[in-house]
């Protein structure tokens, strides 16, 4: 059976790029009205025009998701036009590759000031939406694998990223009484903008797809059904779980 979208308000920060965008198209096609959080305007635009072609509205929103005031403005802009919020996804983040021993405190705490405080920030405003709205809905944090392993300079990111899972777990306990779902999506290695340098290192990009049993990094567009998928309202019964896609990987 094909998921049904339709009339459904979706909000993805960081949707304007890689996965996050992946995620927005994928509801999109479901039939999704999707309103896209994310700071540069240009990708956002574009982006948007995207999402208009499949036949679905869609809102882009300036907001940086470590602004409390900025992700209030952004739900009230977002439900006024869109209408009731039916899926949010916390998706965005940023990576800095830098040596423990190496790193500043401001580095650090700038890292995990857009992963996890900025998700806070806009699943707690969700929350706060689903709850005055009392209709239900779902909620899907973006994590990462990192956060079943560790990797040589992330620390920053991997402390985020598994803050995240955490972050997730407890949304999916404390709004189920809300009949709020709240899933993990956990990616694996992704051809995104983010990870350009990477995939530029042959000998990085043998070593992952050697340890990878489907023998590659992943397309973006291979999220599109699992967030038609995370975002179904008719999975009543889903919450809570870590949704691993990552051909293998952390497995292997």
């Amino acid at each position: 059976m094909a998921i049904d979208l339709n009339g459904m308000t979706a909000v993805v920060t960081g949707g304007n790029n890689g996965i996050g965008r992946a995620l927005a198209v994928g509801m999109a096609h479901a039939g999704a009205n999707i309103a896209v959080w994310a700071r540069n305007p240009d990708r956002t635009a574009d982006t948007i025009a995207e999402l208009e072609r499949i036949g679905v509205k869609a809102l882009g929103v300036g907001c940086d998701v470590t602004d409390e005031d900025a992700v209030t403005r952004a739900m009230a802009q977002t439900v006024e036009t869109l209408g009731p919020l039916g899926c949010f996804v916390a998706n965005s983040g940023i990576s800095v590759e830098q040596p423990l021993a190496e790193m500043s405190l401001d580095t650090w705490r700038h890292v995990l000031a857009t992963n996890l405080d900025g998700s806070f920030l806009c699943t707690r405003e969700a929350a706060r939406q689903f709850i005055a709205q009392d209709s239900g809905g779902s909620m899907v944090v973006v994590s990462s694998t990192i956060s079943r392993y560790g990797g040589t300079g992330m620390a920053a990111y991997a402390a985020s990223k598994t803050g995240l899972v955490g972050l997730g777990r407890t949304l999916a306990v404390e709004l189920a009484r809300y009949q709020v779902r709240c899933n993990i999506l956990i990616p694996g290695w992704t051809k995104t903008s983010m990870n350009e340098h990477l995939q530029a290192d042959e000998k990085f990009v043998r070593a992952t797809t050697g340890r990878t049993p489907a023998r590659r990094w992943a397309e973006p567009e291979e999220f599109h059904e699992v967030a038609a998928f995370l975002a179904d309202p008719a999975l009543t019964f889903h919450t809570g779980n870590e949704i691993v896609v990552d051909g293998g990987y952390t497995i292997f």
